[in-house]
């Protein structure tokens, strides 16, 4: 038992120390952290230098067996008060960052973050449970008991692991660098999209599941609640192809309009479903506008995983006897060639600009994002505050605005919001005031605590399609007279720095 309990406090120590030391090294991170967390602004800055100080001390305290049942108490009361915290949030619909490892891992908060917090209190409650009658070995005396030989290869092992922590923590930054290219890439091809250009992505050669290999099932539901299942698609008798889509995407968005139409036009040659992510509402908007008559929900990508999208817009062909009909189609131009094929047609042809007809049969226009320049005077628009009132932008002509296209579910704009806060919170005289035109519903918005105007754009990004927008979050600069005063910031860091006027901005 000695050692099972030491394990646990070399474990626990590991932990705390670890987190501690992250955090002091990113003070600035961590008081903003505490403030999402629901700490007055008052004590943040003091409990954001007493966190980590007591984390180490809880560390230090874990080691040596004289001291280890208290630093065990100190670890358990700690990462109580860590899960009371998360589960408060949680229960609210709130997803601070939790900022658990400082800038080594950080995160919104979940339920993984809470039961994490959860085993490690259990152990450290072991320990608490034990180590009045044996708090384990202590580590100098252990030590002392090796010989030469055990102590080399224990030296060896723990530079062993700290080699491969290493590595590991260089590939987690690898990655989420590479996300960030990604969602670079995807704002260019979204502007290709919208200027006519087919993106460089369409061209790229044979991906997904092997054709000729049986398609995966599944069952998803409608935005009208009807479980729908591969069988019951393939049921028609007709090829299945399945789009795989997100509201927020903007190369989904310029070909949605076509979507539609391939759904009505093309119904008696193939049944075309459009597997979505994001909210019923926001697919809903998305549906009454373009016409679009098939779209099935997925939870958490778990269709798309299945079918090896790993992004949108993409499409697979499922032939009639339920097995994969096509390589992975990505991109627009990729997509209609695949329609094409399937419907025997040599090719298909964009379209611009298109009169659709929407779900209670009325005619709307459906166009391509247009980007604005400097100097163009900035397309008015009204939409609702959280309070229902009618907000104009031409209200608040008269001194700069930032105008903030948002979703509170964008995982971008969560990881963006403490520094969004502490921007408002110690706004400088002259910088621009911040209008948020957000998706979702008002409470998803309400829980955000942003000082600013929020305004919902019932209808997905229609307002910002209109500025030329193509996703989350991404901003421009509005002067006073009402006329565009910067380029589309896309990205956290750029909206930040136009926020802040890092940049040089035109007034």
């Amino acid at each position: 038992m000695d050692i099972a309990v030491l394990s646990l406090r070399i474990v626990l120590a590991a932990v705390f120390l670890v987190a501690g030391l992250a955090k002091l090294a990113d003070l600035a991170g961590s008081q903003h952290a505490l403030r999402d967390f629901g700490v007055p602004g008052t004590f943040a800055k003091l409990f954001g230098l007493v966190l980590p100080l007591t984390e180490l001390a809880v560390a230090i305290a874990l080691l040596p067996s004289t001291s280890a049942w208290w630093g065990a108490v100190a670890a358990l009361v700690l990462l109580l008060l860590f899960v009371a915290g998360i589960g408060y949030n949680l229960a609210r619909g709130r997803t601070p960052d939790c900022h658990c490892f400082g800038q080594l891992h950080s995160e919104p908060v979940g339920w993984p973050t809470l039961i994490r917090n959860l085993v490690l209190a259990a152990l450290a409650g072991v320990v608490v449970g034990f180590g009045r009658t044996t708090a384990g070995f202590d580590i100098g005396s252990w030590l002392g008991t090796l010989a030469l030989v055990q102590r080399i290869e224990l030296i060896g092992t723990l530079v062993v692991v700290t080699v491969l922590v290493g590595e590991g923590w260089l590939l987690f930054h690898m990655l989420r660098q590479q996300g960030r290219l990604l969602l670079r890439i995807e704002a260019v091809e979204g502007h290709l999209t919208d200027a006519g250009f087919a993106p460089l992505a369409d061209s790229v050669g044979e991906s997904g599941l092997a054709v000729g290999t049986q398609a995966p099932t599944f069952g998803l539901s409608s935005l009208q609640g009807e479980l729908f299942t591969l069988d019951a698609l393939r049921a028609r008798g007709k090829p299945v192809l399945l789009l795989f889509s997100d509201p927020t995407c903007g190369p989904c968005t310029a070909i949605w309009p076509e979507v539609g139409r391939w759904q009505r036009d093309y119904a008696s040659k193939l049944t075309l479903v459009v597997i979505s992510l994001g909210t019923s509402q926001a697919n809903r908007s998305k549906m009454s506008e373009y016409g679009i008559t098939h779209l099935l929900l997925q939870k958490d990508r778990e269709v798309a995983q299945a079918y090896q999208a790993a992004a949108t817009p993409s499409a697979v062909l499922i032939d009639a006897a339920g097995n994969i009909g096509s390589s992975l189609a990505q991109g627009a131009d990729a997509i209609r060639a695949l329609v094409a094929s399937a419907i025997g047609l040599p090719a298909l042809k964009m379209i611009p600009m298109a009169a659709q007809r929407n779900g209670n049969g009325a005619s709307a226009m459906l166009r391509q994002p247009v980007p604005l320049k400097i100097g163009d005077v900035a397309p008015e628009f009204s939409l609702p505050d959280l309070a229902g009132n009618l907000i104009r932008l031409s209200d608040l002509r008269g001194s700069k605005t930032l105008v903030l296209f948002w979703r509170p579910g964008c995982g971008f704009c969560q990881r963006m919001l403490p520094d969004l806060k502490a921007w408002e919170a110690e706004l400088p005289e002259g910088k621009p005031r911040l209008l948020v035109v957000s998706s979702e519903g008002v409470e998803s918005n309400q829980a955000m605590e942003l000082r600013s105007l929020v305004v919902l754009d019932q209808a997905g990004m229609s307002v910002g399609s209109q500025f030329g927008a193509t996703g989350t979050p991404m901003a421009v600069l509005i002067d006073a007279e009402g006329k565009i005063a910067s380029e589309l910031a896309a990205g956290a860091p750029a909206v930040l720095a136009l926020a802040k006027q890092d940049t040089a901005v035109r007034s």
